[in-house]
């Protein structure tokens, strides 16, 4: 066991939730402790369960092509809920129509995002951004939330 919390979920009216479910039962796998919120939670219910768990990360999931809507100011709840340098992750079909993807996630890390993964984004990858983010927080010596 690594002794991080993730909060993962599917955010907004979003009900696409098989992805989000392999994904937390893979960082079981790896020794995460993971709150899985599941579909159609809003973004406060993310930074509640984080703090309610003192959890190290928030995973955020999305494919209905409304990330853009659902994650708008996601980074400054946060940060008013005092989770000012948690790891916030987002992946999926964020956007509706053909975008190309350095643009999106261009707009998604200006958004306050640390990473943004595009659909179809293998679990391992994940897994290695987050071994490593949390490497260089701790390198920083920052704590993860």
């Amino acid at each position: 066991m690594n002794g991080r919390t993730l909060v993962t979920g599917v955010i907004g009216a979003d009900t696409h939730i098989v992805g989000n479910r392999i994904l937390s039962l893979a960082l079981e796998k790896a020794g995460y402790k993971v709150i899985a919120l599941g579909a159609l939670t809003p973004a406060q219910d993310f930074i509640k369960a984080a703090i309610e768990t003192d959890a190290d990360g928030i995973m955020v999931s999305s494919l209905y092509g409304l990330g853009e809507i659902d994650c708008r100011g996601f980074r400054d709840l946060c940060i008013e809920a005092g989770l000012d340098d948690i790891l916030i992750y987002l992946g999926g079909n964020l956007v509706v129509g053909k975008a190309m993807w350095p643009e999106v996630e261009r707009k998604f890390l200006d958004m306050g995002f640390d990473r943004v993964f595009p659909p179809g984004t293998r679990v391992d990858a994940v897994l290695g951004a987050l071994a490593q983010d949390f490497a260089d927080r701790e390198r920083r010596g920052r704590t993860p939330a």
